[in-house]
């Protein structure tokens, strides 16, 4: 079981340490594990990809990732994948410049900017649309975006963060999730145990 850490007193160096499991323990060897993993996550700037059901603290996991990061004093910005409108999501996540859709009043910064020198956290990648996955795997081989009727490439130093309950492989072999998204999402995991 995980828990917040309340009141605890520790040295200004382990409080250092600690930072980077955000103050989650846990006594199971389970937790132990994902403990672990965080501290050793936090010393690269590779994409993560945290697996688990719902409810087991994938976005805690994410965050505590950010926080003992060499980004820990850049933005952490969260997009839930699951709960942005399929017609939606490229102008949320790119942003979109003046006049490139009826309503588009102006330029636009979308959240991948927003998380430019930080962590981009994508909660439920697996229900991203098939169509856009194909523009967030050229942001990630070039570390570029074009705004939603832009031509102007903007170059973002953003790390990547996703989150899924969906298994992900099932996903692929159904047609619904690009395997090579997969493999630049999954180039290190974080398996959240089930919360029983």
């Amino acid at each position: 079981h995980a828990t917040i850490e309340e009141g605890s007193t520790v040295s200004p160096q382990a409080a250092e340490m600690r930072a980077g499991v955000a103050r989650v323990v846990g006594n199971s060897p389970a937790m132990r594990q994902v403990a672990e993993l965080i501290r050793r996550f936090t010393r690269t700037d590779e994409p993560v990809l945290i697996t688990g059901e719902s409810g087991t603290g994938k976005e805690l996991a994410a965050r505590a990732i950010h926080e003992s990061s060499r980004r820990s004093t850049g933005p952490f910005v969260v997009v839930n994948c699951a709960a942005i409108p399929s017609n939606l999501v490229a102008s949320e996540l790119f942003g979109y410049e003046k006049g490139a859709f009826t309503g588009a009043a102006m330029r636009t910064r979308g959240q991948i900017e927003h998380a430019n020198g930080g962590t981009l956290f994508l909660d439920e990648i697996g229900d991203m649309p098939v169509d856009l996955q194909g523009h967030l795997l050229r942001f990630l081989q070039d570390g570029q975006i074009v705004r939603v009727g832009g031509r102007e490439a903007i170059t973002v130093n953003v790390r990547i963060v996703s989150a899924t309950n969906v298994r992900l492989r099932q996903a692929i072999a159904e047609g619904r999730f690009r395997e090579d998204l997969y493999y630049r999402l999954n180039v290190v995991t974080l398996p959240m145990p089930a919360l029983r």
